[in-house]
């Protein structure tokens, strides 16, 4: 695990903040309401229907036939994008640079510079059948070997999404006793799992250990325009709609610049330039290629390193990209 950050000023969670993050504090999750207007919502919903439309297995927004893995491109999970150059599409990089969606981060670290993760979107199409289920892998994203609040995880939500509409589901209230699980549980510290990107899965076993203490599994809820913040140390999975609704959401993390370490930032920034995506941390676990996902369960002929559409590069977009110093 490179270069953690052990010592940096983070907010306090035992102060009381007034607003929603007292409620981020305490259940680990919070719904910031109308970070986006729901006009912009819908734009990058549209944005992700002509991004679909712009592969050759004949996808037609107009033609639910054609929402099947056989005519989309590679994903996971029912709907997850990663690969294509996805990350930094120039919608991505606007979504990014929404002003609700900086300013909510801002007031999470107490700062303006920050860093963004190169993270990818969700894009789950029910076809009028219901989808398969995915199995519940519950993880957190945050290491036992750092401590605090290092990581906050974000959804930009896109499309309405209700208790059935699938979507994350979060433990609230496990990240105040994640520390004394992995206390508890020492074997566990070192486990295959764990790697420098921070991933930890739970088994059945040790998910009812946090439910034994009161941590609850809740599904998350939320409106065109919200933004859904979490602490990575949150217990966490997803799940695929029961219902026949579109969820489109964004992934978008930031974190304090001040985070990086030099080489990280070094990292982060040819990344950007080689237009790579990266896990869900903005200032750290940075890797030079990332897996690519199988199509159909093999290579797609038509992957890209390149978004279709260029991001427009602003002095914002490189501060964000950890490309041009604060």
């Amino acid at each position: 695990m490179p270069h953690a950050v052990q010592d940096s000023a983070r907010l306090d969670d035992t102060v009381v903040y007034g607003d929603w993050r007292d409620e981020l504090f305490r259940d680990g999750v919070v719904v910031v309401k109308g970070a986006i207007a729901k006009e912009r919502a819908q734009d990058y919903v549209d944005e992700m229907f002509k991004w679909a439309e712009k592969f050759p297995y004949g996808f037609d927004k107009n033609d639910k036939s054609t929402w099947t893995p056989e005519h989309l491109p590679a994903h996971i999970k029912g709907g997850m994008y990663g690969g294509y150059g996805c990350q930094h599409e120039k919608f991505m990089w606007e979504a990014r640079q929404e002003p609700g969606v900086l300013e909510a981060f801002a007031k999470v670290w107490g700062t303006d510079e920050l860093l963004v993760s190169f993270d990818g979107f969700n894009f789950t199409l029910p076809t009028g059948t219901a989808l398969p289920q995915t199995q519940p892998w519950p993880h957190v994203d945050q290491s036992p070997k750092r401590k605090g609040m290092q990581c906050v995880q974000g959804i930009i939500n896109l499309a309405p999404n209700g208790p059935d509409d699938g979507g994350l589901l979060c433990m609230k209230g496990s990240q105040k006793i994640n520390e004394e699980f992995f206390k508890t549980h020492p074997e566990v510290v070192e486990r295959a799992t764990w790697g420098s990107a921070d991933w930890f899965g739970f088994d059945e076993n040790e998910v009812k250990w946090f439910t034994d203490r009161g941590s609850k599994l809740v599904k998350i809820c939320a409106d065109p325009g919200d933004l859904i913040l979490w602490d990575s140390r949150t217990m966490h999975h997803n799940c695929v709609p029961t219902t026949q609704n579109v969820r489109s959401v964004i992934y978008a993390c930031y974190t304090p610049a001040t985070f990086a370490h030099p080489d990280d930032l070094k990292m982060k920034a040819e990344l950007f330039d080689q237009r790579t995506g990266t896990t869900h941390w903005p200032h750290a676990n940075l890797f030079p290629h990332v897996a690519k996902p199988l199509r159909l369960g093999k290579p797609d002929p038509v992957e890209r390193s390149a978004p279709f559409e260029e991001p427009v590069v602003t002095e914002q977009v490189l501060k964000l990209a950890g490309r041009v110093p604060y």
